[in-house]
């Protein structure tokens, strides 16, 4: 049972990742971070994680290593989830590919949640996987920010249509946006700096707070 302290490239907001649904992710992204360590196993969800101490006062991002809300996991996995962390006061972050699913717990999540989205590009891509389109995330988001705080992620960011991305990324109403490259060199289809910094100016003139990634620079120059 682990309480992961937060570290390497994650988003520097959040102090700890927790997991209770571990191994392979249904999404199966092939930028996917988690695949630099091999295959994974079948995806399953590890009872003995409901014993670990969430402690309080912590930003936990809950199912960083693998989807809490791909479809394919078990439901009482994630009430089992949100459940524990209703005991432990603390702030939390759901980020899913497939926000549809939120609908199904609009109940059950804990005080404090911030819900989020990866809209890494407004296209279709290969490498995306076995994931909703990005126009279902972001309307299914817009839904739910009236009701929870929302982030959106764009990360690892691809080439997109500015003016199409940018309505995709207000229709969530994120109060933070959070852009990032692919820092594992899976040469996935990059926007120039130029378009990159078009998009951040667009974003933060709409009055969206734009939070950059160490690994953006590297496409910044």
């Amino acid at each position: 049972m682990t309480l992961n302290i937060s570290k390497g490239n994650m988003y520097p907001f959040i102090t700890h990742t927790w997991n209770t649904v571990k191994g392979k992710c249904p999404h199966d992204c092939f930028y996917c971070y988690m695949k630099r360590f091999g295959e994974q196993k079948p995806m399953r969800f590890d009872k003995k994680e409901l014993k670990a101490d969430l402690e309080f006062g912590l930003f936990v991002f809950v199912g960083s290593s693998c989807d809490l809300f791909a479809d394919s996991v078990f439901e009482k996995w994630i009430i089992d989830t949100l459940d524990h962390c209703k005991k432990f006061e603390n702030k939390y972050l759901f980020q899913t590919k497939n926000p549809l699913r939120f609908y199904d717990f609009e109940g059950c999540f804990p005080e404090i949640s911030y819900l989020g989205t990866t809209i890494e590009t407004n296209r279709i891509y290969p490498p995306m996987g076995k994931t909703p389109p990005p126009i279902e995330r972001a309307h299914t988001l817009h839904h739910h920010s009236y009701y929870f705080p929302t982030m959106v992620t764009v990360e690892p960011i691809m080439d997109f249509d500015k003016d199409i991305l940018v309505d995709y990324i207000r229709m969530c109403n994120p109060e933070w946006v959070n852009i990032g490259a692919d820092s594992q060199g899976h040469n996935l289809p990059e926007p120039s700096g130029d378009k990159i910094q078009a998009l951040i100016d667009n974003l933060r003139g709409s009055g969206i707070e734009v939070k950059l990634k160490s690994n953006l620079k590297r496409l910044m120059k």
